[in-house]
């Protein structure tokens, strides 16, 4: 019996052994497996994709273009949603009002409700206007020009993504085209003062975004924070805000969401934005009163006021930018499936619904499978951000966008944002610095800080500034450089 069961512990030492193996193997397969799942999801969108258009047109010959296209077009989609996404929500993750999951999950929803109720049906597919079609020599070189420059554009914001560089889907875009019309129909073909204002966006759009965001800071700074009775003073101030928060983004989703419904000219988008700016104003009255009972005097219950008008927020930019920035993803391909539909190409062009699945679903994709890390960077990895230093930033947005639209420019969502967000944080530097001067000036020559320890305590880590702004300097003339050759090598493989 002894012997039993000292053969039976043996076995059943050697099975143990055996399964522990196993269970690292399990381990090590699912640790070299994992980065591996999200391109390999992302392949089967894109070939699912490019099934879809075989569907609608057909395998014939003539439609392998546009098959190609809609691979291309989703694969522009999920760029997008892996980086451009990420500036709405990387606030309020950063803020810790939203968790990483449940910050994707909302962008998810708002993104594609954007993009599939109120993304434009009309397209500029010629980005704005940046060639004009009649430069085309036929409509065969108009499609290649323009699966060049959804190529290119994909693979720009690809490999922004990659290195951590929040840059402009829009920029790269018009790069792409620009790009394509040079190497297709000569230097004459650009329209170089619709250039120049996109160029002047680079710096406008960040300053702009910089400055609203670092205004309202102050204001909330000085007729909150700094206010001895933080609780008394968030009453009054907070529902303000909400109203113009609501008033802003009703204007914007106004003005950038309803296209396809009607259009609506500024004064119109303004008045509706006020009436709703009022009504928001007054509902949240009650509401924030009763959140703060109880509350004690200090910041901390400050971010507890501040931390659903943000969550609103984020998910109400997330909608218009699902509106106004799925046309950079499946407005080429527009181009494409129209020119190959009806043998021509035209400055405007009606987006199919299929066209627009593509590119809300892939935008969706994106942001869930390679969104976590600008949405981390964009989000605590520029400047230190909490609920009221992250609403200035979704405010900023929203407003940005309305001016701009006011003075006709051509501005960029990721420039907006990114820049309130560097705007927030130089704001708090000079804050600091000047709340520094003033408590060391009355302390003794021994114990002040010296001007090289002050510089030291920097907020914003230069090292992204530095990046991100060369990243969005060169997006366009490298886009184009890229789209040029990938146009010739096209062409070239064609004919």
């Amino acid at each position: 019996m002894t012997d039993f069961n000292k053969h039976d512990a043996d076995h059943l030492e050697t099975l143990d052994r055996d399964l522990h193996r196993l269970s690292y193997l399990e381990n090590a397969t699912q640790y070299v497996a994992r980065p591996m799942m999200g391109p390999g999801i992302a392949l089967a969108f894109m070939v699912l994709a490019g099934l879809s258009a075989a569907i609608f047109f057909g395998f014939e010959p003539q439609n392998y273009v546009v098959i190609l296209a809609a691979v291309f077009g989703a694969y522009m989609a999920l760029n997008i949603g892996a980086n451009d996404v990420a500036n709405n929500m990387g606030p309020a993750v950063g803020a810790n009002a939203l968790t990483l999951s449940g910050a994707i999950a909302i962008a998810v929803v708002f993104e594609s409700a954007g993009a599939l109720l109120a993304g434009g049906d009309v397209v500029s597919t010629i980005s704005k206007g940046i060639i004009a079609p009649s430069t085309m020599a036929s409509a065969d070189v108009f499609i290649w020009a323009m699966m060049a420059a959804l190529i290119s554009a994909a693979l720009w914001v690809n490999l922004a993504t990659w290195v951590g560089a929040p840059v402009s889907t829009t920029h790269s875009v018009v790069g792409g085209v620009m790009g394509a019309g040079i190497a297709a129909a000569g230097l004459s073909a650009v329209n170089w003062p619709t250039m120049s204002a996109i160029a002047a966006s680079w710096v406008i759009s960040p300053v702009l975004g910089g400055a609203i965001a670092a205004a309202f800071l102050a204001l909330i700074k000085s007729r909150v924070i700094y206010q001895d009775d933080k609780i008394a003073a968030a009453k009054k101030w907070v529902p303000i805000l909400v109203g113009i928060m609501a008033g802003a983004f009703a204007s914007y989703l106004a003005l950038k969401g309803l296209k396809r419904i009607m259009k609506i000219d500024l004064p119109t988008a303004l008045a509706i934005g006020l009436a709703l700016g009022v009504a928001a104003w007054l509902v949240t009255i009650p509401l924030i009163r009763r959140q703060s009972e109880g509350l004690e005097n200090r910041n901390k219950s400050l971010k507890t006021l501040f931390g659903i008008p943000l969550v609103i927020s984020a998910a109400l930019l997330s909608f218009a930018h699902g509106a106004n920035d799925v046309a950079n993803a499946v407005g080429p391909l527009a181009a494409i499936v129209h020119a190959a539909e009806y043998g021509s190409f035209a400055d405007k062009v009606a987006i199919p619904m299929w066209v627009m699945i593509i590119g809300a679903f892939g935008i969706s994709f994106g942001l869930f499978l390679f969104g976590p890390k600008l949405i981390r960077m964009v989000g605590s990895q520029i400047t230190k951000l909490n609920p009221m230093r992250a609403y200035c930033v979704s405010l900023s947005a929203a407003i940005t966008v309305i001016i701009a639209s006011w003075l006709g420019l051509p501005v960029s969502s990721t420039h907006i944002a990114v820049g309130a967000v560097f705007g927030v944080g130089f704001f708090r530097e000079w804050d600091a610095a000047k709340r520094m001067r003033a408590s060391t000036a009355a302390m003794p020559d021994a114990q002040r800080i010296a001007p090289e320890e002050r510089r030291r305590r920097k907020l914003v880590r230069r090292s992204h500034f530095m990046t991100i702004i060369a990243a969005w300097v060169i997006t366009v003339p490298a886009a184009a450089i890229m789209s040029g050759l990938i146009f010739y090598i096209l062409s070239a493989v064609v004919h």
